[in-house]
């Protein structure tokens, strides 16, 4: 049985320039993902987003183009629609827009004018629902322009490829116990 799944963060799997090799992606705070629901990421965003491991893998890419930030404010929008009372909804919101929305965060995600100013009127009175229309419009760049990249890099590549791998082993692990209780029950017979 998988314990956990790496990945590596770096393209080429070499040395990083301060010397250090590229650290694992490690989804071990998530079920693993069977080799049908990595396929399936290749094929739909939408489920690639709607699946922990996906977007932990996801999450992991984006670090490696520097652009996490745009997972980390859809992550965090989505925890605040979850919230119910009121007093953690404005807190949440005022996080959410200081983190990700402020011109002074260093994670800044890259919003059009428009969506900022419905943003900051909205923040007088913050609700679950604020950042909406900015969460839709990371969103959609994600999709159209990190999810091509991601799923023609070498980490999604090596992912279907370590999976595979693995279902192999199960598969042969599988036989050889079959070959066994085979070979058992013929003994047992004799």
């Amino acid at each position: 049985m998988l314990s956990c799944l790496t990945v590596k963060t770096v393209e080429d799997g070499t040395q990083q320039p301060n010397g250090s090799r590229p650290k694992p992606v490690s989804l071990s705070d998530c079920e693993p993902p069977t080799q049908d629901e990595i396929l399936e990421w290749g094929k739909s965003f939408d489920k690639l987003m709607l699946n922990k491991s996906g977007r932990q893998v996801f999450k992991e890419f984006l670090r490696s183009e520097y652009s996490e930030e745009n997972m980390l404010f859809w992550i965090a929008c989505e925890d605040l629609k979850q919230e119910v009372i009121a007093d953690a909804i404005e807190e949440k919101a005022r996080a959410i827009y200081d983190d990700f929305i402020s011109i002074l965060s260093p994670k800044e995600v890259s919003l059009d004018a428009q969506v900022r100013e419905t943003i900051n009127r909205k923040m007088v009175d913050p609700s679950s629902h604020t950042f909406d229309e900015a969460q839709l419009q990371i969103y959609t760049l994600m999709q159209r322009d990190s999810y091509p990249r991601f799923l023609n890099s070498q980490m999604f590549k090596r992912l279907i490829h370590q999976q595979q791998q693995q279902q192999q082993q199960q598969q042969q692990q599988q036989q050889q116990q079959q070959q066994q209780l085979q070979q058992l029950q013929q003994q047992h017979q004799q």
